[in-house]
């Protein structure tokens, strides 16, 4: 956006402590995913953040990924990740691991071992979940609370080395178990698993729990706003604690509202569920929120971009009305994406008074741009397909396109006159018969003649083939996840539509993989990884103009 506006919050929060020279002045973010599924729009929401707060006051990012959890996280998973934020038009400064950091945070736990704030449990998940009591109860003491110091270091070095099996024992913080903020209330620091671990392999089989692992990390890497969610407010005391306990790099957590919109679930468990229940092709179906997904729709780096820096950073939960982001890739791909046309419902147009075997007319590639961006040849000849809906046999007053005796322009080319038509034998029209007026010819006309209507078309000998895919939203409901049933009962049974032959501008067989075209009057559309060189494959990205909102209003 290239107006003006006023600082968010957390931009308040880096200026007073440039000001007052915090850090040195140094401005260090972080994005720190788990490598457990795929990012989404949310997670750009989150991107833009921390790497725009690095980039506005010459600071940096790390990319570290949070990987504490073996069972759940694969290199498929980071890799996708990276390819993400680079496609977002982001680098980072240090790509980071909390694995990295194994080492340094057993002997962190060690350390508050020492200090007698963490013991070894030996209670069950259900045991330990009783002993903390409710948020109107204080908890209860484990019987293991007042172990030795010794007795602890010991237990804990043999959970390390594998002595005990997944679940047997639990090394928890000794904090305070009448708080009132469950969080404080001796929480687990590490956990016995004896999985593989993507990076470390076998070498660990206890590993720690994230509110022990991202502040410190955050810390060890000197991070100096630690930007999260609205839903880890309550674990900001926990953080502060960590860090104050162990004396280390004082790094501070701030938190914002988390992205929220219309027609779409932001959980990864359900996302995985669509992915896994065959709901969906895959993390990329162009359906789903997923960055990966949308890229393969056709959304555009700076139209997320444009529509993050629209939905600002707040500090209180809202919902986004997807049409937004509709609007920016609209926005977007009104000024890059090039015209075409695509007939993607073909009747057959027959001019009975074209002599010859055709000609070759002329259309800018992207009439907003300033020289259009170039231009392009498109074969015109006797034989053309249209859109059915473009041809009417009983026509009302103001149909401004063809029906009998009424007259349109060919886009780019001739202004028409409809003389007949033909039917099949179950009565379906399967081609309209036209004279074209010499003279007409777009940019040369001379005829005088004055049309209201404009249409596309495709020569018939020349036409290119594609399949298309017309995508939806995946909901009929505003708010699926939200709703007292399954959201899995709440997808759009018309979210994909597959038409298997449009007829288009030849020009579109050599169409590029992550170019927006803007079919002319049907919407954008984006070459499909699925498309081979004898089968093209485009996807609508987005229609023309927000047709929900017509539904909407018509409901």
């Amino acid at each position: 956006m290239s107006e003006e506006r006023s600082l968010n919050f957390i931009e308040e929060i880096v200026e007073e402590d440039i000001r007052n020279g915090k850090n040195g002045g140094r401005v260090h973010t972080r994005f720190p995913p788990e490598p457990n599924g795929y990012l989404h729009i949310g997670h750009a929401k989150s991107i833009c953040l921390n790497f725009g707060l690095a980039l506005k006051y010459n600071g940096k990012t790390n990319l570290r990924f949070d990987d504490t959890n073996p069972e759940t996280e694969e290199t498929e998973y980071v890799e996708s990740i990276k390819e993400d934020v680079k496609w977002l038009g982001f680098n980072w400064d240090n790509e980071l691991y909390a694995s990295n950091y194994f080492d340094q945070l057993y002997e962190f736990a060690t350390n508050l071992i020492k200090k007698g704030l963490a013991y070894v449990d030996d209670s069950s998940p259900d045991e330990i979940a009783a002993q903390k009591g409710t948020p109107t109860e204080p908890g209860t003491p484990s019987p293991y609370r007042e172990r030795s110091i010794e007795e602890n270091l010991s237990l804990f070095a043999e959970m390390r080395e594998g002595k005990y099996p997944d679940g047997a024992k639990v090394l928890r913080a000794k904090i305070d178990l009448a708080s009132p903020n469950m969080h404080m209330r001796d929480p687990i620091m590490y956990r016995i698993r004896h999985a593989k671990h993507h990076r470390t392999g076998n070498k660990w089989c206890i590993y720690p729990m994230y509110d022990f692992a991202h502040g410190q990390s955050d810390s060890i890497e000197g991070i100096t706003h630690s930007i999260c969610t609205l839903e880890f407010i309550p674990h900001r005391a926990l953080y502060d604690w960590f860090i104050d306990q162990l004396e280390i790099f004082p790094s501070r957590q701030y938190e914002f509202a988390r992205l929220n919109m219309t027609y779409t679930v932001m959980s990864k468990r359900k996302l995985l569920q669509l992915v896994n229940e065959g709901f969906v092709t895959g993390w990329d179906d162009p359906r789903m929120p997923t960055i990966s997904g949308l890229r393969r729709r056709g959304f555009t780096p700076a139209s997320i971009r444009d529509f993050c820096d629209r939905i600002g950073v707040a500090k209180r939960e809202n919902i986004i009305d997807v049409s937004l982001l509709e609007f920016c890739v609209r926005e977007d791909l009104n000024k890059t994406a090039w015209r075409r046309m695509a007939v993607l419902d073909p009747i057959k147009l027959v001019i009975t008074n074209y002599e010859g075997e055709g000609e070759l007319l002329h259309g800018e590639n992207n009439p907003e741009v300033e020289g259009g961006e170039g231009s392009r040849d498109i074969p015109f000849s006797k034989e053309l397909w249209i859109e059915r809906e473009d041809f009417m046999e009983n026509p009302p007053k103001k149909f401004f396109r063809l029906g009998p005796g009424l007259m349109v322009r060919l886009k780019h080319a001739y202004i028409v006159k409809c003389e007949d038509f033909v039917k099949d034998e179950q009565g379906n029209i399967i081609e309209v018969r036209c004279t074209y007026i010499p003279e007409s010819k777009s940019g040369q006309d001379t005829s005088g003649i004055n049309v209201k209507g404009t249409i596309h078309w495709v020569s018939v000998p020349h036409a290119a083939t594609a399949e298309v895919r017309v995508y939806d939203r995946l909901f009929r409901s505003e708010d699926p996840a939200g709703e007292d049933r399954d959201f899995k009962e709440l997808i759009n049974p018309e979210s994909l539509q597959i038409i298997p032959k449009v007829f288009m501008e030849p020009d579109l067989a050599t169409a590029q993989p992550g170019r927006g075209y803007q079919f002319i009057r049907k919407g954008y559309f984006t070459l499909d990884k699925d498309s081979t060189t004898e089968n093209l494959v485009f996807n609508r990205t987005v229609t023309l103009k927000d047709t929900w909102a017509k539904e909407v209003k018509k409901g």
